[in-house]
């Protein structure tokens, strides 16, 4: 068969969700502390009104000024143009299907729910804060920790003086719940 008959793919057919939603299981909902949500939709706003149009003007002079096929700020302009709006899409369908859990409003208890902020200690007495919050909003610099990571799945509906375990690459370690507070 000649080529000419054959998709070449530039890689741009990927999916704009992987089929288990970012790291959710299928049944799941996508759970968002509102600052989380706010800076998607922030995100998208700033894709939407600024930068895409921006490249929209680049690429409608750039294709002004003749032959295409060699014309790198067309070229570019095109492929940036593509990443936006597959990036708009993917934020379109998580904020569409994002579930907003304010920690704030939660009632004063010692019982570890999404957007806790749980401080734990090991054996050690070596202490580690981490907030459980969505899988958008994971960044571990801050100890922001996906809710269905295994740290945060060991922590959910402990309370504050209990000991759990977590199970590690090096083994299964004991934590206790030194503080729960919803921030």
């Amino acid at each position: 068969m000649s080529k000419a008959f054959t998709k070449e793919s530039d890689g741009d057919d990927e999916d704009d969700l992987p089929e288990d939603m970012g790291g959710l299981p299928a049944t799941a909902k996508n759970y968002m502390t509102p600052e989380g949500f706010a800076r998607m939709r922030d995100e998208l706003n700033t894709l939407m009104r600024k930068e895409r149009p921006e490249v929209v003007k680049v690429v409608t002079w750039a294709a002004g000024n003749g032959d295409r096929s060699e014309n790198g700020d067309y070229i570019y302009g095109k492929k940036r143009l593509r990443e936006i709006d597959r990036r708009v899409r993917y934020l379109s369908k998580r904020l569409a299907n994002a579930e907003v859990v304010d920690p704030a409003k939660r009632a004063k208890i010692d019982q570890v729910f999404f957007g806790a902020t749980v401080t734990t200690a090991n054996a050690e007495d070596k202490k580690r804060t981490v907030k459980i919050v969505g899988v958008d909003e994971v960044d571990l610099e801050k100890g922001h920790v996906s809710w269905i990571s295994p740290i945060a799945k060991a922590l959910m509906r402990a309370h504050e003086g209990d000991i759990v375990r977590l199970r590690t690459p090096a083994g299964e370690e004991e934590l206790e719940i030194v503080k729960v507070s919803y921030i």
